[in-house]
């Protein structure tokens, strides 16, 4: 069973940075994509960063340029550094592994879900 656990979350002031981290365990094969998401209170959950297995990666226009999303195959883990953190960005950031399907948004796709990780960013 596929299990992903996500840390580093955290509350920083405006402009300032955090790293998440996300440990993965249990693959048998390594998955096609892994991405970051986030979901803020009363807001949809959004792809924010995708990574494909060919080290492929996307962003979203509101993260382009201060979000890099990383992963360490010998480690199994993923990660996302965030830097000049904006009010904005507050909400819960969720890791997700997609085994079948292309690198896309739609949380769908992807099979294995961390239990999230708080960032808190204020003004």
């Amino acid at each position: 069973q596929v299990q992903l656990v996500e840390s580093g979350g955290g509350s920083v002031q405006a402009g300032g940075s955090l790293r998440l981290s996300c440990a993965s365990y249990g693959y048998t094969y390594r998955p096609n994509c892994m991405g970051w998401f986030r979901q803020a209170p009363g807001k949809e959950r959004e792809g924010v960063a995708t990574i494909a297995g060919d080290g492929n990666t996307r962003y979203a226009d509101s993260v382009k340029g201060r979000f890099t999303i990383s992963q360490d195959n010998a480690k199994n883990t993923l990660y996302l550094q965030m830097n000049s953190l904006k009010p904005e960005d507050t909400a819960m950031y969720y890791c997700a592994a997609n085994f079948w399907a292309v690198c896309g948004w739609a949380p769908t796709t992807y099979n294995y879900w961390g239990q999230g990780t708080q960032v808190t960013v204020s003004s």
